[in-house]
């Protein structure tokens, strides 16, 4: 009797629903991102900062699950990038063309093509960043330029603004051409902004963060443009405080790998 030889082929190992939990939530996500696009092409501009604030509240959260359940993979890291640049570079791109600057014609779809190329640059770097064993561990505290999700928050407040005030300047185009530009420019810069991943809270201010997270949403639920508005502008006034910190961090680190000074004879 002939035996039989081993099948060449690996078995896929089951995974547990656990596991798959993160990459669920990423791909409600990019659901979420794709059904912004749909909003805009009916012109029902609320509903579609809404549902890519909904992608940015799940993107929040993947990665932060998985970390948990010990369910991070390079699949789900890979699909998470792909899922950030269609949600935060590619919608936000169409929804800004469809909502002001479809008047500047091809000036006008240049503008949001560079936007979305400068939230693909900018995924690239943080992903290569991100195997960079030699960073010291401060900078894991801070990213480098505005994070894709708050950069497509930010580009969105023309948008937001005119939800709440009503026909405003801020939907003349050439603005709306500088703004999208200017955002693009944070993003893919070197400017570090806070990143909060790994910040201690002391027991004296659990309170009252949580006091600011029950405001928060009273806020978003009651008068939700206003909000998002307060948190733009407080993510903006942050900016220098980051660049501060990112420079006290350095200062302290450069004097601790200082050799010491001899002393005078």
């Amino acid at each position: 009797m002939i035996p039989r030889r081993p099948s060449r082929l690996r078995r896929v190992k089951a995974q547990s629903i656990n596991k798959l939990i993160p990459n669920i939530i990423t791909l409600v996500a990019l659901c979420s991102g794709l059904t912004a696009i749909r909003f805009a092409l009916e012109e029902r501009w609320q509903a579609a900062v809404l549902a890519i604030i909904a992608a940015a509240v799940f993107d929040a959260l993947d990665g932060r699950v998985a970390r948990l359940m010990g369910a991070t993979s390079k699949f789900g890291a890979e699909l998470d990038s792909l899922s950030d640049f269609v949600c935060f570079g590619v919608v936000p791109g169409i929804l800004i063309y469809q909502w002001g600057l479809d008047e500047l014609g091809r000036i006008g779809w240049s503008v949001a093509l560079l936007y979305a190329v400068c939230m693909a640059l900018r995924l690239a770097r943080f992903n290569t960043a991100l195997e960079d064993e030699t960073r010291p561990p401060w900078t894991y505290n801070f990213f480098t330029g505005v994070p894709a999700p708050m950069a497509a928050a930010l580009v969105l407040v023309p948008v937001v603004a005119e939800a709440e005030f009503g026909k405003v300047f801020l939907r003349d185009p050439r603005f709306v051409a500088v703004w999208m530009l200017v955002i693009g420019g944070l993003a893919i810069s070197r400017i570090p902004t806070f990143a909060f991943k790994k910040v201690r809270i002391p027991n004296v201010m659990v309170l009252p963060i949580l006091l600011a997270v029950g405001a928060l949403a009273a806020g978003l639920t009651t008068e939700p443009w206003k909000t998002l508005l307060v948190i733009a502008a407080i993510y903006v006034a942050s900016i220098p405080f980051s660049i501060r910190a990112v420079a006290k961090l350095k200062a302290a680190a450069a004097r601790s790998v200082a050799p010491p000074t001899e002393p005078e004879a």
